[in-house]
């Protein structure tokens, strides 16, 4: 009774919305279709039924109700505007989106690195060269994720799909167990170090999380901004660098092992590899193609779209049989993902189209013109940050604040739309370590056990502040830079 309870509830809340009067200087789709939109929000919060499922239903609603929620009196009274066609065309207009055939592609190559076992291979072979310190063993599980990384959109995948399984093996080996006194030995220490390192390579990459496709597809569709992945990559290289350096050497002293060096944990690996043999041909293939992504990735702009270069990978590992066509169609991550973000991004676009954004903008825009465009940008990637506090998914976050956030600032004069979303939209990567639901791989790790929720609660809190500032205090004078 309850699911049918949580099912109802995006539904009236988008019905009671569209029910207030209407603002004024508002036309009447335009809040018809924001009260559409709120409900699919809303439904992502609660998620009474998977993502694309409730994106699908959005804009399935929306296209129904375009008379009403979508197009204007004057496209409807025009004789050559048909209605139902065009309704059509913007319902599944989200999968024209470059953005949303990039993550799918990179999808595919996170699907590689586990059927081939290359991804297990790389961290094993880490951890044999440095386990024999406990601090080393902290950078070798940090570059585990960091080689994984520009490859794998989910870092649920990653992280708790590679790395867990892998990290959850050692600490018995030196008897330190979950939830008992004995995790301090050695087990807190690792755990803490894999979660924070992969909310630091989720945003050091853009292809590291799907959120960050699905931000830069927002901002695209709202303010006609597009960013590249060299481009991304080159904003967050000097934060995201350091605070990876930093991170293992931070956990280590606000969660000192008791264990600091042993010989068990690379004998384990040794062994571990041993099992696994030889490196693979298709492993060898996996890799070649992963540098050549890699490469188009960043010099290919002028050629060839990021979007194209995972599909073009992508029918090479099929033509190769690294991976195959079942693989394919059994990998319902992926295309879920890819419904759910086309869906998202033709109901972001409808935002920006009915008119709701350019009116909430200069509305909000106008209570903060006291501020300078720095003070606000600074102000509003804050607020942005700590909302995450309120969300258990950065997808749900993005898809609920970033239209918020970009109508305000579009509101303030002066302010450089470009470098504000570049400041601002990397963070989605960073907010994941403030609360133990905050990113995907988070739940894996707090269920472990060697992570107590208040270590967690206090962890996080001083990890996403310091996390925020050396965002905010290394981009900005280098983004500045960049554009000087």
């Amino acid at each position: 009774m309850k699911t049918y309870l949580k099912i109802l509830v995006p539904f009236i809340a988008a019905l009671l919305i569209g029910l207030i009067p209407v603002p004024a200087g508002l036309p009447a789709y335009a809040w018809y279709f924001f009260a559409i939109f709120c409900g699919c929000i809303i439904g992502l919060i609660f998620e009474p039924l998977p993502g694309a499922v409730i994106g699908l239903i959005s804009v399935v609603a929306t296209a129904m109700l375009a008379q009403y929620a979508l197009f204007s009196p004057e496209q409807l009274a025009s004789p050559k505007f048909n209605w139902p066609d065009n309704a059509l065309k913007w319902a599944i207009s989200g999968f024209s989106n470059t953005t949303v055939w990039l993550i799918f592609g990179a999808f595919m190559f996170a699907m590689g690195y586990n059927k081939t076992g290359l991804g297990r291979r790389i961290a094993l072979w880490l951890v044999k060269a440095l386990g024999k310190r406990t601090l080393t063993l902290g950078y070798a599980i940090m570059i585990s994720d960091v080689l994984l990384a520009p490859f794998t959109p989910s870092n649920t995948a990653r992280s708790g799909g590679i790395i867990f399984p892998i990290i959850s093996n050692l600490p018995p080996l030196y008897d330190s167990k979950p939830n008992d006194p004995s995790m301090k030995r050695i087990g807190t220490y690792l755990m803490w170090v894999a979660i924070a390192s992969t909310c630091v390579t989720s945003t050091l990459f853009m292809t590291a999380l799907a959120t960050n496709t699905l931000s830069i597809g927002l901002v695209d569709s709202i303010t006609g901004i597009r960013i590249s992945w060299g481009e991304w990559f080159s904003v967050t290289a000097p934060a995201g660098i350091l605070l990876l350096i930093i991170v293992p050497l931070l956990s280590y002293w606000m969660c000192p092992p008791e264990i600091k060096q042993g010989n068990s944990i690379p004998e384990w690996a040794a062994t571990e590899l041993a099992t696994m043999g030889k490196i693979s041909r298709n492993e060898v293939l996996l890799l070649v193609s992963v540098f050549c992504a890699l490469f188009l990735w960043i010099f290919g702009g002028s050629f060839i779209s990021t979007a194209m270069v995972g599909l073009l990978v992508l029918a090479v590992l099929l033509i190769l049989n690294v991976i195959r066509w079942d693989d394919v169609l059994s990998n319902t991550t992926a295309w879920s993902t890819l419904i759910w973000y086309a869906t998202l991004m033709a109901m972001a676009d409808g935002l920006k189209n009915v008119g709701f954004v350019s009116w909430f903008g200069s509305i909000m825009g106008g209570h903060l013109q006291g501020l300078t465009p720095m003070v606000a940008m600074i102000m509003l990637t804050c607020i942005y940050y700590f909302l995450h506090y309120l969300f258990a998914s950065s997808s749900a976050h993005a898809t609920a604040l970033l239209p918020v956030i970009l109508a305000v600032a579009s509101g303030i004069p002066g302010l450089d739309m470009r470098l504000f979303v570049l400041i601002l939209l990397p963070v989605a990567g960073l907010m994941g370590i403030i609360t133990p639901y905050g990113t995907g791989p988070s739940p894996v790790y707090y269920g472990g056990g060697y992570l107590p929720s208040a270590l967690w609660w206090k962890l996080g809190a001083v990890f996403g502040v310091l996390f925020l500032v050396v965002w905010l205090a290394l981009t900005i004078p280098w983004l500045m830079f960049l554009q000087s």
